[in-house]
Protein backbone atom coordinates (compact mmCIF):
# COMPACT_ATOMS: atom_id res chain seq x y z
CA UNK A 1 0.00 0.00 0.00
CA UNK A 2 3.09 2.80 0.78
CA UNK A 3 4.70 1.53 -2.60
CA UNK A 4 1.24 2.36 -4.37
CA UNK A 5 1.12 5.53 -2.56
CA UNK A 6 4.57 6.24 -3.37
CA UNK A 7 3.47 5.89 -7.17
CA UNK A 8 0.34 8.15 -6.66
CA UNK A 9 2.92 10.73 -5.17
CA UNK A 10 5.44 10.82 -7.99
CA UNK A 11 2.45 10.64 -10.79
CA UNK A 12 0.91 13.29 -9.31
CA UNK A 13 4.26 14.94 -8.65
CA UNK A 14 4.90 14.85 -12.59
CA UNK A 15 1.63 16.19 -13.64
CA UNK A 16 1.90 18.99 -11.27
CA UNK A 17 5.89 19.64 -12.94
CA UNK A 18 5.03 18.77 -16.72
CA UNK A 19 1.87 20.13 -16.99
CA UNK A 20 0.67 23.09 -14.79
CA UNK A 21 4.53 24.01 -14.13
CA UNK A 22 5.19 24.33 -17.47
CA UNK A 23 1.48 26.23 -18.37
CA UNK A 24 2.26 28.81 -15.51
CA UNK A 25 5.82 29.68 -16.82
CA UNK A 26 4.14 30.13 -20.36
CA UNK A 27 1.75 32.55 -18.22
CA UNK A 28 4.73 34.26 -16.97
CA UNK A 29 6.63 34.04 -20.22
CA UNK A 30 3.23 35.45 -22.02
CA UNK A 31 2.66 38.64 -19.77
CA UNK A 32 6.20 39.28 -19.97
CA UNK A 33 5.96 39.69 -23.41
CA UNK A 34 2.64 41.52 -23.30
CA UNK A 35 4.15 44.88 -21.61
CA UNK A 36 6.63 44.64 -24.31
CA UNK A 37 3.69 44.95 -27.27
CA UNK A 38 3.07 48.16 -28.82
CA UNK A 39 0.33 47.01 -31.19
CA UNK A 40 -2.98 47.12 -29.37
CA UNK A 41 -4.71 44.33 -31.58
CA UNK A 42 -2.16 41.86 -31.00
CA UNK A 43 -2.20 42.43 -27.46
CA UNK A 44 -5.45 41.25 -27.57
CA UNK A 45 -4.70 38.64 -29.31
CA UNK A 46 -1.92 37.57 -27.20
CA UNK A 47 -3.62 38.73 -24.08
CA UNK A 48 -6.82 36.41 -24.97
CA UNK A 49 -4.78 33.40 -25.26
CA UNK A 50 -2.76 33.91 -22.26
CA UNK A 51 -6.41 33.99 -20.40
CA UNK A 52 -7.40 30.39 -22.52
CA UNK A 53 -4.05 28.63 -20.90
CA UNK A 54 -5.03 30.41 -17.82
CA UNK A 55 -8.60 28.92 -17.74
CA UNK A 56 -6.89 25.89 -18.89
CA UNK A 57 -4.83 25.00 -16.25
CA UNK A 58 -7.07 26.19 -13.38
CA UNK A 59 -9.38 23.40 -14.62
CA UNK A 60 -6.26 20.73 -14.75
CA UNK A 61 -5.59 21.91 -11.52
CA UNK A 62 -9.03 21.46 -9.67
CA UNK A 63 -9.16 17.82 -11.45
CA UNK A 64 -5.66 16.87 -9.52
CA UNK A 65 -7.46 18.14 -6.07
CA UNK A 66 -10.35 16.09 -6.95
CA UNK A 67 -8.29 13.21 -7.99
CA UNK A 68 -6.17 14.05 -4.16
CA UNK A 69 -9.33 13.97 -2.49
CA UNK A 70 -12.91 14.26 -3.89
CA UNK A 71 -14.15 17.77 -1.42
CA UNK A 72 -17.78 16.44 -2.66
CA UNK A 73 -16.96 13.07 -0.71
CA UNK A 74 -16.37 15.09 2.32
CA UNK A 75 -19.96 17.64 1.63
CA UNK A 76 -22.34 15.43 0.53
CA UNK A 77 -21.12 11.60 0.84
CA UNK A 78 -20.20 8.57 -1.74
CA UNK A 79 -23.23 8.78 -3.70
CA UNK A 80 -23.01 12.35 -4.66
CA UNK A 81 -18.93 11.93 -5.22
CA UNK A 82 -19.49 9.23 -7.46
CA UNK A 83 -21.92 10.92 -9.41
CA UNK A 84 -19.22 13.67 -9.98
CA UNK A 85 -16.72 11.43 -10.96
CA UNK A 86 -19.08 9.56 -13.68
CA UNK A 87 -20.57 12.39 -14.93
CA UNK A 88 -16.81 14.42 -15.33
CA UNK A 89 -15.09 10.73 -16.49
CA UNK A 90 -18.23 10.37 -19.49
CA UNK A 91 -17.28 14.38 -20.70
CA UNK A 92 -13.56 13.43 -20.75
CA UNK A 93 -13.42 10.38 -22.45
CA UNK A 94 -16.48 9.86 -23.95
CA UNK A 95 -17.58 6.60 -23.02
CA UNK A 96 -21.09 5.80 -21.46
CA UNK A 97 -21.38 5.07 -17.86
CA UNK A 98 -24.17 3.79 -16.28
CA UNK A 99 -24.41 4.20 -12.42
CA UNK A 100 -26.55 2.84 -10.24
CA UNK A 101 -26.57 3.12 -6.09
CA UNK A 102 -28.96 1.11 -3.69
CA UNK A 103 -27.18 2.16 -0.30
CA UNK A 104 -30.53 2.89 1.53
CA UNK A 105 -30.19 5.87 4.08
CA UNK A 106 -27.93 4.14 6.68
CA UNK A 107 -24.22 6.14 6.59
CA UNK A 108 -21.24 4.41 5.24
CA UNK A 109 -18.18 4.96 7.20
CA UNK A 110 -15.20 7.16 5.57
CA UNK A 111 -13.46 4.70 5.37
CA UNK A 112 -15.23 2.57 3.37
CA UNK A 113 -16.68 5.29 1.30
CA UNK A 114 -12.84 6.61 0.35
CA UNK A 115 -11.83 3.27 -0.57
CA UNK A 116 -14.96 2.76 -2.98
CA UNK A 117 -14.49 6.13 -4.77
CA UNK A 118 -10.81 5.05 -5.16
CA UNK A 119 -11.51 1.85 -6.17
CA UNK A 120 -14.39 3.04 -8.91
CA UNK A 121 -11.79 5.95 -9.87
CA UNK A 122 -8.76 2.98 -10.63
CA UNK A 123 -11.58 1.06 -12.86
CA UNK A 124 -12.37 4.13 -14.47
CA UNK A 125 -8.82 4.88 -15.56
CA UNK A 126 -8.00 1.18 -16.06
CA UNK A 127 -11.10 1.39 -18.74
CA UNK A 128 -9.74 4.10 -20.61
CA UNK A 129 -6.05 2.70 -20.59
CA UNK A 130 -7.12 -1.04 -21.16
CA UNK A 131 -10.49 -2.14 -22.00
CA UNK A 132 -10.82 -0.03 -25.38
CA UNK A 133 -14.86 -0.20 -23.81
CA UNK A 134 -17.57 1.57 -25.55
CA UNK A 135 -19.75 0.97 -21.91
CA UNK A 136 -19.38 0.59 -18.28
CA UNK A 137 -21.70 0.11 -15.41
CA UNK A 138 -21.53 0.56 -11.83
CA UNK A 139 -23.73 -0.81 -9.48
CA UNK A 140 -23.37 -0.63 -5.69
CA UNK A 141 -25.69 -2.44 -3.53
CA UNK A 142 -26.07 -3.14 0.17
CA UNK A 143 -26.24 -6.77 1.40
CA UNK A 144 -25.91 -8.33 4.75
CA UNK A 145 -23.70 -5.42 6.45
CA UNK A 146 -21.46 -5.33 3.75
CA UNK A 147 -21.45 -2.55 0.57
CA UNK A 148 -21.18 -4.79 -2.75
CA UNK A 149 -19.99 -2.83 -5.99
CA UNK A 150 -19.83 -4.18 -9.60
CA UNK A 151 -18.12 -2.41 -11.86
CA UNK A 152 -18.48 -4.58 -15.55
CA UNK A 153 -17.21 -2.74 -18.94
CA UNK A 154 -17.52 -3.87 -22.82
CA UNK A 155 -14.02 -3.62 -23.40
CA UNK A 156 -11.55 -6.35 -24.78
CA UNK A 157 -10.72 -7.92 -21.48
CA UNK A 158 -8.02 -9.94 -20.27
CA UNK A 159 -6.49 -13.07 -18.28
CA UNK A 160 -6.69 -11.98 -14.90
CA UNK A 161 -3.64 -14.34 -14.28
CA UNK A 162 -1.28 -12.09 -16.22
CA UNK A 163 -2.38 -8.95 -15.08
CA UNK A 164 0.43 -6.23 -14.99
CA UNK A 165 1.14 -5.03 -11.79
CA UNK A 166 0.91 -1.63 -13.31
CA UNK A 167 -2.80 -1.54 -13.88
CA UNK A 168 -3.88 -0.14 -10.27
CA UNK A 169 -5.40 -4.26 -9.50
CA UNK A 170 -3.16 -4.68 -6.64
CA UNK A 171 -3.59 -1.33 -5.22
CA UNK A 172 -7.63 -1.82 -5.50
CA UNK A 173 -6.92 -5.39 -3.96
CA UNK A 174 -4.91 -3.82 -1.13
CA UNK A 175 -7.55 -1.12 -0.20
CA UNK A 176 -10.37 -4.20 0.10
CA UNK A 177 -8.01 -6.48 2.18
CA UNK A 178 -6.76 -3.65 4.27
CA UNK A 179 -11.00 -3.29 5.17
CA UNK A 180 -11.31 -6.94 5.51
CA UNK A 181 -13.25 -7.06 2.40
CA UNK A 182 -13.41 -8.81 -0.41
CA UNK A 183 -12.07 -8.59 -4.27
CA UNK A 184 -12.73 -10.28 -7.36
CA UNK A 185 -12.30 -10.00 -11.61
CA UNK A 186 -13.73 -11.81 -13.84
CA UNK A 187 -12.30 -11.25 -16.96
CA UNK A 188 -11.25 -12.96 -20.48
CA UNK A 189 -9.50 -12.13 -23.54
CA UNK A 190 -12.62 -10.31 -25.75
CA UNK A 191 -15.53 -10.82 -23.36
CA UNK A 192 -14.89 -7.55 -20.94
CA UNK A 193 -13.79 -7.36 -17.38
CA UNK A 194 -16.11 -7.39 -14.24
CA UNK A 195 -15.10 -6.42 -11.27
CA UNK A 196 -16.52 -7.35 -7.34
CA UNK A 197 -15.86 -5.59 -4.39
CA UNK A 198 -17.42 -6.29 -0.80
CA UNK A 199 -16.51 -3.90 1.74
CA UNK A 200 -18.01 -4.26 5.42
CA UNK A 201 -19.73 -1.37 6.36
Amino acid sequence: MVAAQELERRRLARELHDETGQALASILLGLRGLEALSDPAKAQETLASLRELAVSTLRDVRKLAVELHPKTLDDFGLVSALERLVETWQDDTGIAVELAVHLGVEEIPAEAATALYRIVQEALANVVKHAAARRVSILLTRKNGRVVAVIEDDGRGFDPALESVGSGIDSMRERVLLLDGRFRIESAEGSGTTLVVEVPT
